[in-house]
């Protein structure tokens, strides 16, 4: 299992949800197809996933997620990450080049709009739940490594603070405003 597999299977998953929109289906499809892979690809997926989660532990995508969500704990936004993963790899890769991006996403205008949550803790889940769908055993919790990077201290500010975030994020910000 590479980068590029699992961007497959992610997108795999997307297309058997029926929904792509719904998080859980998509995370309960991923975990489906994943389950019928050998373990140690399962292990690799585990691997890959994590290694997103700290690829999109980010001062600006936090202040985004702190927008659109109307708020974001850590594990709020470790939830708002799992979303951004489940939207699939063109979507992950181009939110990561820029934060502001987010507001070109349907499901972000909507969740501005209807005051929801953008969450998929259920895609953090899917290389454990496959693990023991497969083995019958639970995940090696030494077989991956969590390693996120120190956020940058510019971004250390009150992301209520319009006058300090909108320039930042200002596509985001007058969505969320509004």
């Amino acid at each position: 299992m590479d980068i590029e597999q699992f961007g497959r299977l992610i997108d795999r998953a997307r297309g058997r949800a029926g929904d792509a929109a719904d998080v859980d289906g998509v995370a309960e499809q991923a975990t489906a197809i994943l389950s019928a892979y050998e373990p140690r690809q399962i292990i690799a997926a585990q691997q890959i996933l994590w290694d997103l989660m700290s690829a999109s532990y980010r001062a600006p995508l936090w202040a985004a997620a702190y927008l659109v969500n109307g708020g974001c704990s850590d594990d709020g936004f470790d939830y708002f990450r799992g979303w951004l993963i489940a939207q699939g790899r063109t979507v992950f890769e181009q939110v990561m080049a820029d934060a502001d991006r987010l507001a070109d996403l349907p499901a972000v205008h909507a969740a501005a709009a209807g005051g929801d949550a953008l969450e998929g803790e259920q895609i953090l889940s899917i290389a454990w739940d496959a693990y023991e769908t497969a083995t019958g055993m639970e995940l090696p919790s030494d077989a991956f490594t969590v390693d996120c990077p120190e956020l940058d201290p510019s971004w250390d500010f009150d992301f209520d603070d319009h006058d300090r975030i909108a320039p930042r994020l200002p596509r985001i910000a007058a969505l969320c405003s509004d």
